[in-house]
């Protein structure tokens, strides 16, 4: 199964790191953070990814040249700099094949079991499933009904409860869901899968961290250096 990572965007909430380069290349414990989620996946032995690229993209084409893993295949997708992430993966589509492929944000880490949740996926038989975690309401959040999405919410500023942990399980029916570059998935395509019942929740109750702030890149180095990191399964 192929994995497609998002590595375009801007990263503005961490200027301090991404006016030199990409967020997922900025590093915790010498390596950037986008070596740490292939790796993650690679131990579960998912290890061909496409990246889709697009602000400073040429930082990760020169890491992959000169630095990325060689046990891994690694396809780098130019997606336009300013495209939104909705746009990136219908731009990826001719990249991933026919089957089920793993979206992941590049910029972030978590524990998840990626095989229970390919299982968790293929048992219910509908187009996406997000892993969805409880940290402190600043992300997406999603009304459940048992493992069943209900409703959507981008960044609503007083949600509490499941959020999107950036991590899903796509069939290729979810283009259709994607009209152009504009389109951000965690909007309409996103709140259109969960009208038409077709968004299922894997529940990740482990480690998940983002990597928005200067704040989360010193928290994770932390965690990192204390030999403590729960992502670190290889």
């Amino acid at each position: 199964m192929k994995v497609a990572v998002l590595a375009g965007g801007y990263g503005t909430r961490l200027s301090e790191e991404t006016d030199l380069r990409p967020k997922p290349m900025v590093e915790i414990g010498g390596q950037p953070i986008l070596w740490h989620i292939l790796k993650h996946f690679s131990a579960f032995g998912l290890d061909d990814f496409t990246i889709a690229l697009g602000y400073k993209g040429e930082c990760i084409k020169r890491w992959a040249l000169d630095f990325s893993p060689a046990d891994l295949a690694i396809d780098l997708v130019e997606t336009g700099r300013d495209t939104n992430t909705g746009g990136r993966i219908k731009r990826l589509a001719p990249h991933l094949g026919d089957g089920a492929f793993i979206l992941a944000y590049g910029d972030g880490v978590s524990s998840v079991d990626l095989q229970g949740m390919l299982a968790f996926h293929r048992a219910h038989g509908k187009c996406a499933t997000v892993m969805v975690v409880r940290p402190p309401a600043r992300f997406g959040h999603l009304s459940l009904d048992g493992d069943r999405v209900t409703q959507f919410e981008e960044k609503p500023p007083e949600a509490e409860g499941w959020i999107n942990g950036g991590l899903f399980i796509l069939e290729p029916a979810v283009f259709d869901y994607i009209d152009g570059d504009d389109i951000a998935f965690e909007n309409a395509p996103m709140e259109n899968l969960a009208r038409d019942g077709q968004l299922m929740a894997y529940r990740h109750a482990g480690f998940w961290q983002c990597m928005d702030t200067l704040r989360e890149k010193r928290l994770l180095e932390s965690i990192w250096q204390n030999g403590q990191a729960p992502w670190k399964v290889w």
